[in-house]
């Protein structure tokens, strides 16, 4: 048993991985577009494309206007506009800036979270995280080294990119535990077509067909790494699910150096590691007080996003922090009945916000990371 419990672990891992490599592709699939495009409109042909993913977040006998329903609609509608804030903030990032750079801004989600939590969710925030938060701080500082570079419009929109993220993030913390994760996830992807189908219209311009080509491998990309998360989740604990995005950092280096001729220098390399510490250390606190995890940075903003987040938000009813583990009732046919939780007779299948069996939301990227 623990043998098998390893390997689930080890290729939830490596799925893990997986899935922030398909999101790099994705990222450089949209910097691909240099610019041609606004940005408008590759965030919205990215959310088109993104829909597939929606049959994947339905269960058995929810209706296609699942996505309209909440019991909370000011937060559904924070989603909604957080979410294209977030990915038109991504697409203008890495139009400008080479993708690691991008992702030094970026990479401040967890930080964001920390400071909206505090403001508007009233968190208690230990003294471990607002060292984790100044560690940030300083390694975006050393990173950019104002003064020394000149700062642009591709600054503004990773940090939007950011901020749009940590927005769903807090949104899925106060979100109510019966809300359906296709409402939680539609919201978002809804919000990123409607919106930015309206920004595009002054500047529409028919993509050309190898335009086409990079907005549908943008999309597609994203949602099939969303969907390789999701699997991820489901077979290792998303505290060890969640540190493998700082892989994308990796990625972009590489991707950026072969493909797009990027060279990152000493101070660069410096503040990533800095705020790479920052956001594993956020993710260890938030394990310790079994707080539900952000999710990934490329799945909260640029993309289609896959939170990490525990079942019914994390919460019981009585805001214990947990995750309910339904098991399918083998003794009854049809598969109607995998959605039947018998976490009441089975205490032992409640496990805590780092257990196994988790839920896989919209943030707000990223998709787009």
């Amino acid at each position: 048993m623990a043998k098998h419990n390893l390997n689930r672990v080890t290729l939830g891992l490596f799925l893990g991985f997986s899935a922030f490599a398909l999101f790099s592709l994705s990222d450089a699939s949209a910097k691909f577009i240099k610019g041609a495009l606004p940005p408008f409109e590759t965030a919205f042909f990215g959310a088109v494309f993104g829909l597939v993913i929606l049959p994947f977040l339905q269960r058995r006998g929810d209706r296609w206007t699942a996505v309209f329903e909440t019991p909370k609609r000011a937060l559904w509608l924070l989603r909604f506009f957080a979410y294209p804030v977030g990915v038109m903030g991504s697409v203008t990032a890495f139009t400008h800036l080479s993708m690691a750079e991008a992702f030094v801004l970026m990479f401040l989600q967890p930080t964001y979270v920390t400071v909206i939590s505090v403001l508007f969710l009233k968190e208690q925030v230990d003294l471990h995280r607002w060292a984790a938060v100044a560690l940030g701080l300083l390694g975006v500082v050393i990173a950019l080294h104002p003064g020394f570079r000149q700062l642009s419009i591709g600054h503004l929109g990773a940090v939007l990119a950011g901020l749009g993220g940590a927005i769903s993030v807090v949104t899925f913390r106060a979100a109510d535990p019966a809300e359906k994760k296709v409402s939680l996830f539609g919201a978002g992807i809804l919000g990123g077509i409607t919106v930015c189908f309206v920004a595009m219209l002054p500047y529409y311009r028919t993509p050309t067909n190898e335009e086409l080509l990079l907005l549908a491998s943008y999309g597609l990309l994203a949602a099939f790494a969303n969907l390789v998360l999701m699997r991820a989740t489901e077979l290792a604990p998303a505290a060890w699910i969640g540190p493998t995005q700082y892989s994308q950092m990796i990625w972009a280096i590489i991707l950026g150096s072969l493909i797009f001729g990027d060279h990152i220098d000493t101070p660069t390399l410096i503040g990533v590691m800095l705020i790479i510490g920052s956001g594993i250390l956020t993710l260890h606190r938030e394990r310790v007080r079994k707080t539900p995890l952000p999710p990934a940075i490329a799945a909260s903003t640029p993309h289609v996003g896959a939170a990490l987040l525990p079942e019914n938000g994390g919460k019981t009813a009585t805001g214990e922090s947990t995750v309910k583990i339904v098991q399918p009732d083998t003794n009854k046919k049809g598969i109607g009945n995998d959605h039947k939780d018998c976490s009441h007779n089975h205490p032992e299948r409640r496990q805590d916000a780092s257990g196994d069996r988790l839920r896989n939301l919209q943030p707000e990227r990223r998709g787009w990371s």
